[in-house]
């Protein structure tokens, strides 16, 4: 099941230390127009999910095995 995380969400390496800041992409074929895109990062455990209008709102956790399944699915 997908991990819902808050914005502000900081991953922190073994040592406690804080690392990169996760860099959020929309796909290429999003468009200009601003309208239903998502957007994708890697993230610790996964890739990180988020609605690219209210990233506010945070994002969900897919495992690599979800994801895949996911894509998968939408080609469909």
């Amino acid at each position: 099941m997908p991990t819902r995380h808050r914005q502000g969400h900081r991953s922190h390496s073994k040592g406690g230390h804080p690392v990169e800041p996760v860099k959020w992409r929309k796909s290429e074929r999003s468009g200009d127009q601003g309208d239903a895109c998502v957007e994708l990062a890697h993230v610790p455990n996964g890739v990180g999910v988020r609605d690219s209008k209210n990233p506010a709102a945070g994002h969900l956790t897919l495992t690599p095995h979800a994801f895949r399944t996911l894509l998968t699915n939408l080609k469909r």
